[in-house]
């Protein structure tokens, strides 16, 4: 495990581990916006718990949170709806750790990956990594569907409207208004 400075009772319990090794990260800071969403159980509860947990990282500091929105379901639309929002993060983890670390606070919040687009207790997913552009099977920086969907622009453009998308080379905002997804997206 790469992520957690500690690990208290809760943390041990999900099968969290101690970490504390620098030579995993950069020796700069990177500006990242990373997507939060869950439709099964309590779903406010799993996204601000993600959050918690990826601030326990002693690499990561969260430095601003989008509103929590509802959103309907995008690609799989047979479950219920999602709570979504976007935080931005500063990190001197390189992109493949931070992926690392998103992938075990998924698997601390029990995520399961049954169906493509399905429903799930939480998806992480990273949307922008400062201006990088990584086109790789396992990691794809920006997200590749991030300017279609409703429910990453729009959390994304209540706290990043000015960020320009390093491939689309538009703002975010200007990306939201050209946006065709329909899909309901509600602050809740």
């Amino acid at each position: 495990m790469v992520s957690l400075k500690k690990a208290d009772t809760r943390d041990e319990r999900r099968g969290a581990s101690k970490y504390n090794n620098s030579s995993l990260v950069t020796h700069h800071s990177s500006l990242v916006y990373v997507g939060i969403g869950s439709n099964l159980g309590k779903r406010k509860e799993n996204c601000l718990e993600a959050i918690s947990l990826l601030e326990e990282s002693p690499f990561i500091s969260v430095t601003k949170r989008s509103s929590l929105f509802e959103t309907e379901p995008v690609g799989y639309e047979d479950q219920p709806p999602f709570i979504n929002c976007v935080i931005e993060i500063e990190t001197t983890l390189d992109p493949r750790r931070l992926l690392r670390v998103c992938q075990e606070v998924e698997d601390i919040l029990v995520r399961e990956r049954e169906i493509r687009w399905g429903p799930r207790t939480i998806d992480i997913d990273i949307l922008l990594y400062n201006n990088l552009v990584i086109d790789e099977q396992d990691l794809r920086i920006p997200h590749p569907h991030m300017h279609e969907r409703g429910f990453a622009l729009i959390p994304l453009s209540e706290i990043a409207s000015d960020v320009i998308h390093p491939v689309k080379k538009k703002k975010i905002k200007d990306l939201l208004r050209a946006m065709k997804d329909r899909h309901s997206v509600v602050k809740a």
